[in-house]
């Protein structure tokens, strides 16, 4: 059995990362690193684990791998200290704030010699699994585009809407902060349409709009042309009804291929395949699946193999396609603005 060390326990880590760790019979979690003081005392007495603030004695607690969960700008710290101490790394998305960043981040992993995976987790959805069979097979013939939509409100632009004055959603906040849609969720998209092709995308245009007040456009749109001439459009939204007393929220895959198309509508609990030979239907599954990636992580980490698990380089590339998209239309609605 292996022995995790989580640094940074947040949401993502609560109801995601820890109880499949818990679930796991090839993992324990030992250690978590809590650089807030304050928050030690509540964190050991909710998870039943020692929690360091010293992160020199969280890596010398006995821990074989780290999980990194921690704020994005965290990362970059975190990795280098993990590859001081010699243990491998899951980190979560976005891997890093720039390619500078995560080019470092893998560079100092790889002379180490250990392993560095982004956690991407919708790989592992049966979904996904299913989408990237039919794929390979041709099942739908050769696929010409895929249209990849998550657009919604991020829970929300306030915490409390009936309150006066209305408290924020620092959730949502901090994630526009860091980037914004496409960088904090879209990236998962972007490594999907990359992995089910088995194909890097070599030109990308965006288009966005600007519903809430940040510098990041909160509801944007990408084009992606893969090298095997493929394109994807994906829309992501962090304002799709973010001020709305009942909102609503549509994620959807959709894969046109010469001999038919997949449709996955998680709001619709819809995933199926027509083609030529009739519609087939599958079972639905979350697009979500922390506990497949952690079986993969494992089977990583006895084997020392990659295996199905996104690497390093896959976050790299995953995020400076979003930061590029958003980046440059941050700078196209800064020149507009300065010339009116």
């Amino acid at each position: 059995m292996f022995k995790l060390g989580l640094m940074g326990c947040g949401v993502v880590a609560n109801y995601g990362h820890i109880p499949s760790i818990m679930n796991s019979s090839k993992f324990e979690l030992t250690a978590i690193y809590e650089p807030d003081v304050a928050r030690k005392e509540e964190l050991q007495k909710k998870h039943q684990v020692e929690v360091f603030s010293d992160v020199e004695l969280f890596f010398q607690s006995g821990i074989d791998a780290v999980v990194i969960t921690s704020p994005a700008p965290s990362h970059y710290q975190n990795v280098r200290d993990a590859a001081r101490y010699g243990k491998h790394v899951l980190c979560e998305k976005p891997l890093a704030m720039d390619d500078e960043e995560a080019a470092e981040m893998i560079a100092v992993m790889e002379k180490a010699g250990l392993m560095l995976f982004t956690a991407f987790d919708y790989r592992f959805s049966p979904v996904s699994q299913m989408i990237k069979t039919i794929v390979e097979n041709k099942s739908i013939g050769d696929v010409r585009s895929l249209r990849l939509s998550y657009i919604w409100n991020n829970h929300g632009k306030y915490v409390n809407d009936e309150q006066v004055p209305s408290p924020l959603n620092l959730r949502r906040a901090n994630r526009m902060l860091e980037g914004g849609p496409m960088v904090d969720c879209g990236v998962h998209q972007i490594d999907l349409a990359r992995w089910w092709l088995n194909s890097d995308v070599q030109l990308q245009h965006s288009e966005g709009a600007w519903v809430d007040e940040y510098e990041a456009p909160d509801h944007m749109y990408l084009h992606m042309k893969h090298a095997n001439k493929v394109h994807t459009m994906l829309e992501i939204s962090y304002s799709y009804c973010f001020t709305a007393k009942e909102p609503v929220s549509h994620f959807i895959y959709e894969l046109i291929g010469t001999d038919g198309v997949i449709r996955y509508d998680r709001e619709a609990k819809l995933f199926e395949m027509r083609n030529s030979s009739g519609t087939t239907r599958f079972p639905y599954a979350s697009e979500k699946n922390f506990n497949g990636m952690y079986e993969a992580f494992a089977l990583s980490l006895e084997t020392g193999q990659t295996g199905d698990m996104p690497t390093g380089l896959d976050g790299l590339i995953a995020t400076r396609i979003a930061r590029r998209a958003t980046n440059e239309l941050i700078q196209k609605r800064a020149l507009l603005q300065a010339s009116e």
